[in-house]
């Protein structure tokens, strides 16, 4: 029988398809092996290739825009927003618009061009990890920017045009609609249980067991009760917490590890997919801390969505999450 599920945060609802019941052998698969290293911008001795760097995590008496690197960022060279200019907003009737003010760069995970995340060591994970921190506060410095998006996408399913191991950062003048849909809920739900929708759904999940995939001593990953796509999976602090600005090298270090150890279950399990992740954190400035819980989604690229997802607003999804942990626990 299928199941209508909803979530607790968006009050969305999405339909578990059970007569179309998928398993990981059921969902085709993609060759995501790097090949084109001849031509790779990203790769060490190609520095010149890429804009001058913003930041790295190097040997302190190595030069920037020099081989010797572990991490690097370098503003896109196709930025979607640009970092120069004033922010204006005005209205044109009933529109409104705003100067495109933004910045756009591109954190290269690892010097070595055939490694993926999964195959990093946990010092090479665990600067990747400070790395997007360093960024997250620089950018949150400038007054122009409300809102900071840390995200992968890994795969040309998923969106990735440069095959080298990379993430994204994208900092806007405003607050992503997503996120405020997310926010309003978790407000809404404090306003009327006194307590944090996210610090509930851990308790859930402890008490259910069944969705949970893999836990350290600061982190929980599980596939959420009302998943959006197949194999789904959260990365969520244990601790209450809203802003990833704020966490310290042990918790950097442990997510880290977990962020790993998710990602190469999936690949295991899903023959190296592609996938996106995107981490969801307060907005600048945020004052209501006992609302919200800061997290990362992993959403694998299995399926593309299609007519009625798009005019409904309701996701099929033909894994329960039960059964999508339980594959993922068992990699």
């Amino acid at each position: 029988m299928p199941e209508l599920r909803r979530d607790p945060v968006f009050g969305r609802w999405v339909i578990m398809d059970s007569k179309h019941s998928k398993g990981p052998l059921d969902f085709s698969k993609e060759d995501n092996t790097p090949t084109r290293q001849e031509i790779c911008p990203f790769c060490p001795g190609r520095e010149y290739q890429t804009p001058h760097e913003v930041d790295a995590v190097r040997p302190s008496n190595s030069p920037a825009d020099t081989s010797g690197w572990m991490v690097r960022t370098v503003p896109n060279k196709f930025p979607v927003l640009n970092s120069d200019g004033n922010f204006q907003k005005e209205g044109m009737g009933i529109y409104d618009q705003m100067t495109g003010i933004g910045a756009h760069e591109v954190l290269i995970e690892s010097p070595d061009h055939d490694k993926s995340l999964t195959e990093l060591t946990k010092e090479e994970m665990k600067a990747v990890i400070s790395q997007y921190q360093s960024r997250f506060r620089q950018l949150s410095k400038d007054s122009r920017f409300k809102y900071v998006v840390i995200f992968k996408n890994f795969g040309a399913s998923a969106g990735a045009t440069i095959e080298h191991t990379h993430s994204q950062i994208i900092a806007l003048p405003m607050v992503p609609k997503t996120v405020l849909e997310e926010l309003k809920g978790a407000e809404a739900y404090h306003q009327s249980h006194g307590r944090c929708v996210f610090c509930d759904m851990i308790s859930q999940e402890y008490q259910d067991r069944e969705r949970i995939v893999v836990e350290n001593n600061s982190f929980l990953a599980f596939c959420p009760y009302a998943p959006r796509y197949a194999f789904e999976t959260w990365i969520i602090p244990k601790g209450h917490n809203a802003d990833f600005v704020h966490a310290d090298d042990i918790t950097q270090t442990h997510l880290a590890q977990i962020l790993q150890d998710v990602l190469k279950r999936i690949k295991n399990v899903l023959g190296n997919p592609s996938y996106n992740y995107y981490l969801h954190t307060a907005p600048l400035g945020y004052v209501k801390w006992a609302c919200y819980h800061w997290h990362i989604e992993i959403i694998p690229k299995l399926s593309r969505s299609v007519g009625f997802e798009w005019g409904a607003g309701l996701h099929i999804v033909p894994t329960f999450p039960q059964d999508a942990a339980r594959y993922l626990r068992e990699a």
